[in-house]
């Protein structure tokens, strides 16, 4: 299945959903390219990886590359809803020790929003 990316709001934060494959190729390239136009107008992001059926080395360069990007520029990008086998990967190559991964993308999103949880959803989203 081809790389899908879609965008969604929780908590006020930016999720990017991927649906199909992080290869190299196509897929790889339109994750950068989506991310990176994403980081110029949100400094925190959340990948939802959920969806993804594969990912190779490459793509993970690409997660890597991302996650980079995003430091360099103040900003910062958090991994949520990882399949057993995505986890196991990132277990394997110390990946783990790279990114912030969550279970739950609203957990991810409301660790950049320290209000979130305290008060009512309309305080601090936005």
């Amino acid at each position: 299945m081809k790389l899908q990316l879609a965008t969604r709001i929780v908590c006020g934060v930016t999720v990017v959903e991927c649906n199909g494959r992080i290869i190299l190729g196509d897929e790889s390239s339109v994750l950068r390219q989506f991310v990176r136009d994403q980081l110029r107008d949100h400094h925190q992001l959340v990948l939802d990886l959920g969806n993804v059926t594969y990912i190779d080395s490459s793509g993970l360069g690409v997660l890597v590359g991302l996650w980079s990007s995003a430091k360099k520029s103040g900003g910062e990008i958090k991994l949520a809803n990882l399949s057993p086998e995505m986890n196991d990967m990132l277990q394997l190559t110390k990946l783990v020790t790279v990114f912030q991964i969550f279970e739950r993308v609203e957990d991810a999103a409301a660790t950049y929003n320290p209000a979130a949880g305290r008060s009512t959803p309309v305080e601090w989203e936005g």
